[in-house]
């Protein structure tokens, strides 16, 4: 005879099975990534594909979507706000240049999981690589846009730092490292929270105010937290990740750290930081070191968190 009071329950192969993965090998999951290379090198090609599907201008629009965005922050900062920097554009873009590839990565990988959920329930491979191809796929904008910086700096008839400019492929590469470990962490939580990329949208809105490309970081940032209340906060804001990136391209492009204002009555305006390149190298090694230290992480939460996708997509 059953108790009325006690609730009946569901069989077993009714109730919902929760995989819980053991703790994955770092070594075995890079292995697996890196033989995949080639499914994430397709991952890549199609996403450009997809993208610009039934597009008269193609690849075109990666150049004018940012030139639109140069466009509008000059008008407000550079004619509205009275900027005193000459070349502002250029300045203005070489930091654009880097938050465009590091949005893109973010923003795209933080959901890539959730929307490639036909792939992810069907076929068994590595799926940290779904996060990595939004990397690959934006540098290739990156390169684009670069092209599009070339042809600024032509018609400003300015040249870059060229005993700096081998910093710029290994400051982007740290940031890079940096962006698709971040990525692989918050598709993975995207997965059982889908708050997540509403989140980081307003996340990103505020980190990239809180990085120098509208302004300049030595004439208004570092005044003001060099002494704070005898403490120098300067170090709290290059905590940044993205900052010593955005500093490092604005220093080789831009390239001359103090220029002849445009307002009257000041002679000289200090635009950038006049750090030696050790000072940009040991920044660019902390992005890095960070970088790495989050793929780890990454890859760890990842494969604990991936037992259950199927269920939760």
């Amino acid at each position: 005879m059953t108790d009325s009071s006690t609730p009946a329950r569901r069989p077993v192969e009714d109730r919902p099975v929760r995989v819980v993965s053991a703790r994955p090998s770092f070594g075995l999951r890079l292995r697996e990534i890196w033989d995949a290379r080639e499914l994430l090198t397709y991952f890549i090609i199609t996403d450009i594909k997809i993208k610009y599907k039934a597009s008269a201008l193609g690849l075109l629009w990666s150049m004018f979507a940012p030139a639109a965005t140069l466009a509008i922050y000059w008008v407000v900062f550079g004619l509205i706000l009275k900027n005193n920097m000459p070349a502002f554009a250029l300045f203005l873009f070489a930091g654009l240049l880097v938050w465009n590839f590091f949005f893109s990565v973010i923003i795209t990988s933080t959901s890539i999981v959730v929307d490639r959920a036909g792939i992810v329930k069907k076929v068994a491979f590595p799926r940290e690589i779904l996060a990595l191809s939004t990397v690959g796929t934006s540098f290739i904008y990156f390169l684009i846009q670069s092209g599009v910086m070339v042809l600024f700096m032509v018609a400003f008839w300015r040249g870059p730092d060229w005993s700096m400019i081998w910093l710029l492929p290994f400051s982007i590469l740290s940031l890079a490292i940096f962006a698709g470990s971040l990525g692989i962490l918050l598709s993975a939580i995207n997965v059982y929270l889908r708050d997540t990329r509403h989140l980081i949208e307003v996340a990103l809105q505020m980190w990239f105010f809180l990085t120098p490309i509208i302004y300049s970081f030595e004439a208004q940032v570092s005044k003001r937290l060099h002494h704070v209340r005898g403490l120098n906060l300067t170090w709290l804001y290059l905590l940044n990740p993205v900052t010593p990136t955005v500093m490092t391209f604005q220093r080789v492009i831009y390239a001359t750290p103090v220029v002849q204002s445009l307002a009257p009555g000041h002679p000289t305006l200090t635009v950038l930081p006049t750090w030696p390149m050790s000072t940009y190298v040991i920044l660019n090694l902390g992005v890095l070191a960070a970088g790495v230290a989050l793929f780890a992480l990454a890859i760890s939460v990842f494969g604990r968190l991936e037992g259950n996708f199927a269920e939760e997509l």
